[in-house]
C-alpha cells in the first residue's frame, strides 16, 4: 500500500480518501446534483474540455474567490470549455450562493449525497466530509491532462497554470 495522501487545513494534515487521479488517466465518471436538485453525470459533458474546480465550501472566502475567478475565466475560454465547480454544500446553499454572486458561466454541483466525485477523484476528506481544494483539466476524450491538488485548503489554486493547461488543448 502506498503512502497516505493528505491535505493541510489550519495546521493539521487531513487524510484523503478515494482513488488518486493522475495525468494520463481516464477521468472516472461520477454523479452529483445540480443546484435545482437534478441528477448530473460527468459523462454527459464528454466532447468538451472540462475544468473541474473542487472547493470545500462556497460559503468561505477562498472558495468564493476561486469560483468567481473561474466564472470569469469561463467567459474568456469559449464554448469548447465547460467549467464545473463542485463541493459538498447542499444544492440549496449553492443556489443561494450562485444567485448572490451572479455566477452564470460555471456549473455548480453538489457531491453531498454520496461523495461520488470525491471518492472517484481521490479528494474526499472523510474527517470533515468535505472535498479538498483541487483543479482537474480533462480533454474532450475524457483523458486527465492536468491535476492540481492545493496543499493547504486555505490557499487559492495557481489559476495561471490551469488556464495554460486549458489553452494547450484549444
Amino acid at each position: 500500500m502506498g503512502e497516505k495522501r493528505t491535505v493541510g487545513m489550519r495546521g493539521t494534515q487531513l487524510e484523503l480518501a478515494g482513488q488518486e487521479v493522475a495525468v494520463g488517466d481516464r477521468a472516472p465518471d461520477f454523479s452529483a446534483l445540480t443546484v435545482d436538485l437534478e441528477p448530473f453525470r460527468f459523462s454527459s459533458t464528454r466532447g468538451k474540455i472540462r475544468v473541474i474546480s473542487s472547493v470545500p465550501s462556497l460559503d468561505t472566502p477562498v472558495c468564493d474567490l476561486q469560483t468567481k475567478r473561474f466564472n470569469a475565466e469561463a467567459a474568456r475560454l469559449g464554448e469548447r470549455v465547460r467549467v464545473l465547480t463542485i463541493s459538498m454544500d447542499l444544492p440549496f446553499a449553492q443556489k443561494r450562493w450562485c444567485a448572490a454572486s451572479s455566477t452564470d458561466r460555471v456549473q455548480v454541483l453538489s457531491d453531498h449525497r454520496d461523495a461520488s466525485f470525491g471518492a472517484a477523484f481521490g479528494i474526499l476528506v472523510p474527517a470533515l466530509r468535505l472535498l479538498a481544494r483541487a483543479v482537474f483539466v480533462i480533454d474532450a476524450d475524457d483523458v486527465v491532462r492536468y491535476v492540481q491538488l492545493v496543499p493547504d485548503m486555505g490557499q487559492e489554486p495557481d489559476y495561471d497554470a490551469v488556464i495554460r493547461a486549458v489553452q494547450d488543448l484549444l
